[in-house]
């Protein structure tokens, strides 16, 4: 009995996430459709979305965000930010953490979403990684980012892994990006965000509560100088320090 109880209670919170996003969308929706006329506004899109949208959704989910930087980010450079994905709240996660206006590299799936869709389609770079065509679009796409003075946040697994699975293959993508345009990477770990509120609801995953969520923004990763032929290398070593670190707050 008391196991149905938990589960309903969590079916409810779960929905109730859905209820915070639709709320601060529609907060903000007047805001949105004005700023992102122009890509020159986009910064005024990223102050709602850190400011507003995500702050209503992690404290009205009873989520205390806390950010720990081991190093501190310039504010008039470009970074290439890379996470783990474990949940759905690692995107407001990301945005409360990081100050820097950054767009993020993102499903195209994800344009079907009524409503968010528009905002979607002109706050993101879209990507179908099925299509080369469109793989190959990202790069221009984020080149025009960069040149206007914004970085750009990738979740370098490409996808959110199963609940067994705590850091999934990365993608060469971001690393790719970041060392055609020799800018540095910025790894972030996010270690609660599964544990507070999973991406996967299941009859065994049942699981979550809220709480303190942590983001540790780890020192940057200079790409000046690396060609092509040391992307894997870089990813590889990159993958090395999240999933240590990842191992340090109870991943296995």
């Amino acid at each position: 009995m008391l196991k149905l109880l938990r589960i309903a209670l969590l079916g409810l919170w779960n929905v109730w996430f859905y209820v915070l996003a639709g709320i601060g969308v529609v907060l903000c929706l007047p805001f949105l459709v004005l700023f992102l006329q122009r890509e020159a506004w986009y910064r005024y899109v990223f102050w709602l979305a850190r400011h507003v949208w995500s702050p209503i959704i992690l404290y009205g989910m009873g989520f205390w965000p806390e950010v720990k930087k081991l190093q501190p980010l310039d504010s008039n450079k470009n970074y290439m930010f890379i996470a783990n994905h474990l949940s759905m709240i690692d995107i407001m996660m990301m945005l409360v953490a990081i100050p820097n206006p950054f767009v993020f590299v993102g499903k195209a799936e994800l344009e079907r979403i009524p409503l968010f869709n528009y905002i979607y389609r002109r706050a993101a770079i879209l990507v179908d990684r099925s299509s080369a065509q469109s793989r190959k679009n990202v790069y221009p796409n984020a080149q025009r980012k960069l040149d206007m003075g914004y970085s750009i946040c990738i979740y370098p697994e490409g996808l959110v892994p199963h609940p067994d699975v705590y850091l999934a293959p990365f993608k060469n993508g971001a690393f790719s990006l970041a060392i055609q345009y020799q800018i540095p990477i910025v790894p972030v770990t996010l270690p609660d965000c599964k544990k507070r509120f999973p991406f996967q609801f299941s009859y065994k995953y049942w699981i979550g509560k809220p709480g303190r969520v942590r983001a540790t923004i780890h020192p940057q990763i200079e790409t000046k100088g690396l060609a092509s032929k040391d992307v894997k290398t870089l990813k590889e070593n990159v993958y090395q320090l999240l999933s240590e670190k990842l191992k340090e707050e109870g991943y296995s």
